[in-house]
């Protein structure tokens, strides 16, 4: 897709020259991609094969979405743990939610993910039916 800019007067806070630009618009992840990524995660619990030192299956998912997911976002704080305002804002990090992912952070987890358990040698029936569904 293309798009011919005139003024850049609609663009505020963008540096934006007039000129022909080609854009790509930024896509959401899709619903198959959220039900892959917790599938192939349910399968890596049950399997049993992981490294990681979880002791249920909100820590796995919390430490692939550490290590193998897109990691965590940078915030400013501005309330204390007591529940005050703060004088000065403390930056803090959170992991990114699966919900907030691009498109394309959902395929490249998703894609760590698989290279993973086949290297943990994950062999599972259910493993290979969720690799078949993305065949197609």
């Amino acid at each position: 897709m293309y798009i011919e800019i005139i003024d850049n007067q609609r663009y505020i806070g963008i540096n934006i020259k007039p000129g022909k630009y080609e854009i790509n618009l930024c896509e959401e992840g899709t619903i198959q991609q959220g039900r892959c990524w917790h599938g192939l995660l349910q399968e890596y619990w049950v399997s049993g094969c992981h490294s990681y030192n979880a002791n249920n299956f909100n820590d796995l998912k919390d430490a692939v979405k550490y290590y193998l997911g897109a990691g965590v976002e940078e915030y400013q704080r501005t309330i204390g743990s007591d529940g005050k305002r703060l004088e000065y804002p403390i930056t803090d990090y959170r992991l990114k939610s699966w919900a907030d992912y691009t498109k394309k952070e959902r395929k490249e987890s998703i894609d760590r993910l698989i290279a993973e358990m086949h290297q943990a040698h994950v062999h599972s029936k259910k493993f290979y039916e969720i690799l078949q569904g993305l065949e197609k």
